[in-house]
């Protein structure tokens, strides 16, 4: 059976990298992940970070960059994340103000291009991270995702898809990933479980719920494996679209600490062979 290295968005261990960036890293090595998907520097150099990944003997594959930070200074920090040696910088996230439907949006999406293109000049490629607010519908009819992809290159801006929103967005990711295929070189594990249309359900995106959309319902995320998705599918629709990676991702861990969460995805992936 085919299958994917494996990588974890250190997001998802945010707190520990924070007080012990090079202790969390080793902690995803013994885990058992084959790389780290960056979520911010943590006040340190790109330099700085490379050596402490090559110390303990782990490389990092992606990096989450925030747009703005991008458009501040997009060469100065494209320069830092071609120091640590990653293959793909995705973006991330949309604040409310530049989000679909908004008056910033379509020139947005002029500005990933011009993101896609200055990473591809230094050998990176660009990816676009969804969360379930691309899923409005533009005025021809299309997913704001599918206005994304359909209005730049594929050379200059690929997918990762995040299963857990698709889901959420009430599209089959499985589906969704097969649809990029050739697009599709990282794919973002997450699961959930979700009963109604909870208030806390976009606490971490910063989007807010009027009060009169909301209903009784409970919303959480969970370690790959222990809620909603079907993995087998996303994972085999995964090598059938051509990834290259798939990366566990967890928001939250509640109860859990997080690394007892990504310990769980890591646990279950290898019950699948992976």
């Amino acid at each position: 059976m085919k299958t994917l290295p494996v990588a974890v968005q250190v997001y998802s261990v945010r707190g520990d990298a924070e007080r012990d960036f090079k202790g969390s890293i080793q902690k995803i090595k013994d885990i058992g992940y084959d790389a780290v998907e960056l979520a911010g520097l943590y006040g340190m150099s790109g330099a700085e970070v490379k050596a402490i990944l090559d110390e303990v003997g782990i490389s990092a594959i992606s990096a989450h960059v925030p747009f703005k930070e991008l458009l501040n200074d997009m060469d100065g920090t494209i320069d830092q994340y071609a120091t640590i040696g990653v293959k793909y910088i995705a973006i991330p996230y949309l604040e409310e103000d530049d989000r679909p439907g908004t008056p910033k949006f379509e020139d947005n999406v002029k500005e990933f291009e011009e993101i896609g293109k200055a990473c591809k000049a230094k050998g990176i490629q660009t990816l676009y991270h969804n969360h379930d607010f691309e899923f409005a519908k533009m005025p021809d009819g299309r997913y704001a995702l599918d206005y994304i992809y359909d209005t730049i290159p594929a050379d200059i801006l690929q997918t990762e898809i995040d299963t857990c929103w698709v889901n959420v967005a009430g599209e089959n990711p499985a589906d969704y990933v097969r649809k990029y295929t050739g697009r599709s070189p990282v794919v973002h594990l997450k699961d959930f479980h979700k009963e109604g249309r909870p208030a806390n359900m976009y606490e971490l995106i910063g989007t807010d719920v009027k009060k009169d959309e909301e209903s009784a319902g409970k919303f959480e995320f969970r370690p790959v494996g222990y809620g909603m998705q079907d993995f087998p599918s996303i994972l085999e629709a995964s090598i059938d679209a051509g990834a290259q990676w798939v990366v566990v991702e967890q928001d939250q861990a509640y109860e859990r600490t997080p690394f007892e969460a990504i310990t769980l995805s890591r646990e279950y992936l290898k019950s699948l062979g992976w």
